[in-house]
This record gives structure tokens, C-alpha cells and sequence, in this order.
């Protein structure tokens, strides 16, 4: 996956401030076009200056860092905005906002919710960035889709290294004891899923010759999203990348998500890769941008039939 193009959603917090240089960060890497998008917390009111301090952190990068940075011309009210702009990006990037316990269990926090909306990678940045991600800490579960998870890490920063990291969860093991299986039993079972996962790891690891050196990998036993969030601390991971499946409303609630506890506990910026993640929507891209021009060409038409205030003088 090649990252061309970064949307960048901000509220002017400190925490969005964050994303935005972290974004800022991965265009240059990248060579990609920055895009910045104007989203209030929580629901609230947009302020009324809020296009023209957008469109002044947008020159601010541009200048900085030598890239092109552009602004979505709506303000995103709801995360359907959001997601709709995200159609035309291959990453979105936006601050961690803590919500309260009673919102987060309900709806889901902001972020994830925007996963679940989005085709594209959704990072949100917990920390300010001081440089490049040193070492990022790939959660996998062996599905199809942790292949790409490893390729978008490994694309992400070419110089990082990356962990590859599985959690045996321990369901089956309790299922077992409480149907009366024997300890030998237990023990025989936790020890093949143990050689399985670490085969697996093992042969997920060895595919990516050409940093074979730099891929590492650690299988470990419990809760997937909590042993996910331990590890990244204990190995001092900048970047946590976790899987997303595409799941109805309903069935998060009751069943839960590993992606949303990651976001609770992990002390990292968090990189939420959905399983059925698409490359940017380019047609949609393109229509959006001859839009835009279209836009910017009719507002210098109408200023250039305006009378200037001279030749009103005059009259």
C-alpha cells in the first residue's frame, strides 16, 4: 500500500495538534498531499474563524515543511463528513480525545467509530511526535488480513523496527476446565496452540525477506488487546498497529471490540488497519478536486466583477 495522500482532522486542541505534525511528518516521508480537515469535539459549534485558522495552519506547514497542503472546504459536523472526505485518502490521522465512560460504551470512542466507518487506516496519535516511529509493535491474529497489517507497518516507516506480536487467548482453556478436562489435558492443549502460533509467527515473519533482520516476533498468552497494550509499553513501541473488523453496532456493544481497549490502554499512538481496508477512491478524488477549483475559480470571477472601492469613489 502506497500512502499518496493524508487527511488530517483537527479541533486547534493541543492532542490535534499532535496529529497534525505527525501527519505533516508522514507527508514528507512519503511524499504525499496533506490534507486538513476542521472537525469540532464533541459536537460543538465550529468558531467563526475557524476556515481562516485552518487555512493559515495549511500555509504554516506548507512553508515549514515544502509540501502541498490543502483544505477541505466543509466543516465535518458528524463522522460521516469525516468518512466521506476519508474516501479520497489513504490514511486519516487525527488526535486521541478521552470521552467519558458512559459515551465510550455506548457508541464506541470517535476514533473507532471512524474505523468502522472508513476504508482507509485510521492513526490516532496519543503522544507528541519527537521523530520517526523507532519501533512499531504489529498485533496479528493470523487472519489474511495481517499480512497487509504487516506491509502497511513495514511501508509506514522504512526504518523502524517492527514486532510481530500474538496473544493466545485463554476462552478455550476455561471452556475446557469447566466441561472437566483433566490438567494434563489443558496443559497438552495450551502447549499446541503455543507451537501453532509460534509456526504461524514464524512463517509470517520470514516472508518479509527484505527486513528480515529487522522483523522480530513474541507470542504470549491472555487477552489479546491487553497483552497488545502490555507489550507495547514493555518493548517501548512508538507505534501500535491493531486489526479492525467490520462488524454491526450491536454486535460490538455486546461482544466488544479489541481495537477500542487498545485505544483505552495502549500509551502509544495507535494505527487501526480495517480488515477491508481500500486503496483511495482516485475517481471520487479527482471529482473532488476539479470541484474545488471549479469553486475557487467562480469566488475570483465574482471578486473580479466586484467595483473597486476607488471606482465607486468616482461614481
Amino acid at each position: 500500500m502506497n500512502i499518496r495522500s493524508i487527511l488530517a482532522v483537527t479541533d486547534f486542541s493541543k492532542q490535534a495538534d499532535w496529529a497534525l505534525e505527525r501527519a505533516a511528518q508522514l507527508a514528507v516521508e512519503h511524499r504525499a498531499t496533506l490534507k486538513l480537515m476542521f472537525a469540532p469535539a464533541n459536537g460543538n459549534a465550529p468558531p467563526a474563524d475557524g476556515a481562516s485558522r485552518l487555512a493559515h495552519t495549511a500555509r504554516a506547514l506548507s512553508t515549514r515543511l515544502a509540501i502541498t497542503v490543502r483544505t477541505a472546504n466543509q466543516t465535518a459536523n458528524t463522522l460521516h463528513h469525516v468518512a466521506e472526505e476519508a474516501a479520497c485518502a489513504d490514511l486519516l490521522v487525527l488526535g486521541y480525545q478521552r470521552e467519558s465512560a458512559l459515551a465510550t460504551f455506548l457508541r464506541g470512542q470517535t476514533a473507532e467509530r471512524l474505523a468502522r466507518l472508513c476504508r482507509c487506516p485510521v492513526l490516532v496519535t496519543k503522544l507528541a511526535p519527537k521523530g520517526r516511529y523507532g519501533r512499531i509493535l504489529v498485533a496479528v491474529d493470523f487472519t489474511p488480513e495481517s499480512r497487509n497489517m504487516v506491509k502497511l507497518a513495514c511501508v509506514l516507516d522504512a526504518d523502524a523496527e517492527v514486532e510481530l506480536f500474538h496473544a493466545i487467548s485463554t476462552l478455550n482453556e476455561a471452556r475446557l476446565r469447566c466441561a472437566e478436562a483433566s490438567a494434563q489435558a489443558v496443559k497438552a492443549y495450551r502447549q499446541e496452540c503455543l507451537r501453532y502460533a509460534r509456526h504461524r509467527i514464524l512463517a509470517l515473519t520470514d516472508s518479509f525477506d527484505s527486513r528480515r533482520n529487522r522483523v522480530m516476533s513474541k507470542v504470549s498468552h491472555g487477552d489479546p488487546a491487553r497483552q497488545a497494550a502490555i507489550q507495547q509499553e514493555y518493548v517501548g513501541a512508538d507505534l501500535l498497529v491493531v486489526g479492525k473488523r467490520r462488524r454491526l453496532p450491536f454486535m460490538t456493544f455486546f461482544l466488544g471490540s479489541v481495537s477500542q481497549r487498545v485505544l483505552y490502554w495502549a500509551t502509544s499512538d495507535v494505527l487501526i488497519v480495517p480488515h477491508d481496508a481500500q486503496a483511495s477512491t482516485r475517481v471520487a478524488a479527482i471529482q473532488r478536486m476539479e470541484a474545488e477549483m471549479g469553486d475557487a475559480k467562480g469566488a475570483f470571477r465574482r471578486l473580479k466583477g466586484r467595483p473597486t472601492r476607488a471606482a465607486l469613489a468616482l461614481k
